[in-house]
């Protein structure tokens, strides 16, 4: 089976300082693989990477299949995309910030009414859905930009930080919309984050540090017998905080 995303080698620098260095990670169709990493780790980057914001000139970024250098639009039309930052038009409605990036992908009047639909009810905002973008909550605005990131069935989904800012409660709807997305839709999931307990033993996880894997595998591989928290803080203490 094709991988949702495989990446191999992947460096990137901003001048002098080396954000990734030499990447490697796969993302499995229907699997949610969690990358973790504190802030500053290189995980925006990475996403900014895949969904070419920046130009990757070394290694290889394949999607679904598709070399993202050789056929970026191929690649590209495979993804969806919650960023950190919030990307929808508080001034308009739910259901006008999903028809124009309907739009945006070519979708025509019926097409985008059908999907609106679907997606609005796998988010579960229909109550929402003739809303401004405004007057929603935390969690709610998080739910609409994951069914505006569906619209164009994508088979991979890509979330950085998805739950920050959100309280406890909007934090677990959220995660557990993203992981029932990957249960019921097949859809591959790259969660970052620097939240542990955002985390299932059977989850893939890569941690990134400082631009580098330092490990891959299920959550409970890398813990072995051992906790994921333990072994991620002893993997990324600096000279000054190990003990």
């Amino acid at each position: 089976m094709t991988a949702a995303l495989q990446i191999e080698g992947l460096s990137h620098r901003f001048g002098p300082l080396r954000a990734l260095d030499d990447v490697s990670l796969t993302v499995g169709q229907g699997r949610f693989t969690a990358l973790l990493g504190v802030n500053g780790a290189g995980k925006t980057t990475l996403f900014s990477l895949i969904t070419r914001l920046y130009d990757s000139r070394s290694g290889r970024i394949v999607i679904c299949g598709h070399d993202l250098r050789r056929t970026p639009g191929q690649a590209l039309a495979e993804i969806g995309v919650v960023f950190q930052s919030r990307a929808m038009d508080l001034d308009l409605t739910v259901a006008q910030n999903l028809a124009y990036h309907g739009a945006l992908h070519g979708m025509g009047r019926k097409q985008l009414t059908a999907r609106i639909a679907a997606v609005i009810a796998q988010v579960g905002l229909q109550d929402k859905l003739q809303a401004r973008v405004a007057t929603l909550s935390g969690g709610q605005s998080r739910r609409a930009e994951i069914a505006r990131a569906l619209m164009h069935e994508p088979k991979l989904l890509l979330l950085d930080e998805a739950s920050v800012g959100l309280d406890i409660q909007a934090r677990s709807d959220v995660l557990a919309l993203v992981r029932a997305l990957v249960a019921e839709a097949g859809v591959g999931v790259l969660w970052a984050t620097h939240l542990l307990d955002e985390i299932a033993p059977e989850d893939d996880t890569v941690i990134l540090h400082r631009g580098r894997v330092l490990a891959a595998g299920t959550a409970r591989e890398i813990a072995s017998t051992r906790t994921l928290s333990e072994v991620f803080l002893d993997m990324t203490a600096t000279p000054e905080t190990a003990p």
